[in-house]
Order: structure tokens, then sequence, then C-alpha cells
């Protein structure tokens, strides 16, 4: 195959790859597990959000006076403006149809308002639909881009799929040997190159992958900001070379958002959707903020788009197993539960 890049081409994998095809192995722990480590990794958010609610909802009657202190609650939470209001009008008109009287039942209807918003965002990434299934990440530095990449990796192994990964953030000496580390402790093969066109690295990724019968490729990007047009140009002409490469790829453009950044995660997603079309999303590092309310602000905004841009995985430790697929109720009652 022709490759446009060939000047200045990265190194590919060898000729030769041991195809390691081993029966998938359980990736979920058991779910009471992993629901405590949930619990533990909102403790911030929970206290900010629940704390606070615990006592709102100690008894008492429905008014105004509620009502005005919820919205304190969640605004402080980084629930954001125009989810809040959506959420209250919600709300208010299950509490009206329910015929809702005290404060004591109006956290059952919190709690059902909320799952009927995070809900549509609990969609599952198949990579099944194609082989190679190729996956292109972004976000901004910092955001734990190369660490998801390595939790993933890991997780599809798990599940049964040969992997490989283009180490496409050129710009990072330590991108690179931070996947290869991730590669090398996984046994999946890294492309990289030391210097060079990330897109021609991610090209010859592609390639490799179609040549050795590769079922997943995941490719890094490099970390920028979306004020840097100059940069999101090139993040662009990256996901046009993918395209030339395998007709149809990427056919997952995941965007890593970190939970601290709260409604500058919002600004993110409508950013780097609106260059690139994201077709799902991971939130990271839930463990150390009190922010995590932001994620009923993506909800709403991705509510508002023409298509729904799913969570695909939340993140709430450094641990390998603590970036999980989302789950909207067990994330609910994470969240609210004391």
């Amino acid at each position: 195959m022709f490759n446009p890049f060939a000047k200045k081409s990265a190194e590919t994998a060898p000729a030769h790859v041991e195809e390691k095809k081993t029966a998938p192995v359980p990736v979920e722990e058991q779910s009471t597990s992993w629901t405590q480590r949930l619990k533990n990794g909102l403790a911030k958010t929970r206290q900010q959000l629940g704390g606070q609610l615990s006592a709102l909802f100690g008894g008492g009657k429905i008014d105004e006076d509620i009502y005005e202190e919820l919205e304190t609650i969640l605004l402080t939470s980084d629930v954001g403006i125009n989810a809040t209001q959506h959420l209250l009008a919600q709300l208010r008109a299950r509490v009206k149809r329910q015929d809702l009287q005290d404060t004591h039942a109006l956290k059952g209807a919190l709690r059902e308002t909320l799952l009927e918003l995070l809900s549509p965002l609990q969609q599952p990434l198949n990579v099944k639909t194609h082989q190679p299934f190729v996956m292109m990440i972004v976000g901004v530095n910092g955001a734990g881009k190369t660490t998801t990449i390595g939790k993933l990796a890991k997780r599809l192994q798990a599940e049964g799929n040969s992997v490989l990964i283009a180490a496409g953030d050129t710009f990072r000496a330590a991108a690179r040997e931070q996947l290869q580390v991730w590669g090398d402790r996984n046994d999946v093969h890294v492309v990289a190159s030391e210097s060079g066109d990330p897109a021609a690295v991610i090209y010859d990724a592609v390639n490799s992958a179609m040549a050795k019968k590769i079922e997943v490729v995941i490719a890094d990007t490099a970390g920028r900001l979306p004020t840097q047009l100059h940069l999101m140009d090139e993040i662009k002409k990256v996901q046009r070379v993918i395209d030339k490469a395998l007709p149809g790829a990427p056919h997952e453009i995941l965007l890593v958002l970190d939970a601290n950044t709260g409604q500058n995660a919002v600004n993110q997603l409508k950013a780097f959707h609106d260059a690139l079309g994201v077709t799902g999303l991971v939130l990271t590092k839930l463990d150390g903020t009190a922010k995590g309310g932001v994620i009923a602000a993506i909800a709403h905004l991705s509510q508002q788009s023409a298509r729904q841009i799913p969570v695909r995985f939340i993140g709430v430790g450094e641990s390998i197993d603590d970036l999980r697929p989302f789950d909207a109720a067990a994330f609910v009652d994470a969240l609210l539960d004391d």
C-alpha cells in the first residue's frame, strides 16, 4: 500500500507479531466491591452535594425556600446553570405529579430526576463493529489521556481483543515513554517515533494493524487547548489521515475530560465536538474532586446536541480496574447516599 508519509515514516511494528489469542477473562469484580470503590471515589463530591442535601431533606414542607436552597447546592457542585434549571423544572413537575408533600420524599424524587438525565449517557463501547476498530483519543494536557489509554488497552485485552497503540503525541517525549511502559507491561505493541508528523505515526499504526489483523488500534494525540486553533486544525488533519488509511475510521473519537476542571470540561466538550464530532467521553479523576456534578452539565449539553454523546468510562482512582463503564444508577446512588 502506498504511504504518503514514506519519507518520514514512524517506527512500525516488527514484521512478525506473535498473535496471542486467549480466552476472554472477566473484567468486572463483584458489584459490591465496585460500588464501594465508586462511593469512595465520589466522596468529595458527595460531601459537597450529599452533605448539604441531607440537611435539606431532613423533613418539612416543600416550598420555594427549599427549591432555592437546592438550586444553590447544585450550582456549588458544578452541575451548571442550564442543567440546574432543567433538573429543578423536572423536579417541580415530578413533585406536582406525584403529589409529594415533604422533603423526605424530595430526595427520592431528585434521585429519579438525576437518573432520568444521566441514563442516556450509559452506552457501552462496542469495538466489534469494525476490524481493526480505530479509536482516536483526544483532550487537553493533563486530562489523563495516557493513563486512560493504558487502562483501556488492558481492559480490551482482558476482554479477548488484540490491541495496538499508536503514540501520536510526538510533541511530548514523556507521553511516548509512558505508553511504552504500558505497552511493555501489557504485552501490547506501541508504534512510536522520536520525531515526525503525528499523522504519519498513526497512519503507519493503522496499516500495521490491518496487515497483522489486530482488532483494536488506540491512537494517542497531543494534548491541546481548544483556543489553540492551529493545533485543533492539526488534529483534524490526523482525523483525515486515519480515514485515508482506513475509510470510515476513526470509529470512535474518545474525549478525555478531567472532572477537576468542572464547567471548563463542558467548554472543552463543545470545542472538541465542533472540531471533530466526539463520539464518546471518559471522565477521569472523579476521586480527587468535589465537582463530580459536572456530569449532569455534560448530560444536559449532550441532550441538546443532535447526537447524544455517551460517557463510555469513568475513572475513580489509580488502579488498573478503576476505569469502568459508566453506570448511571450506580453513579447516582454513590453521589447521593450518605
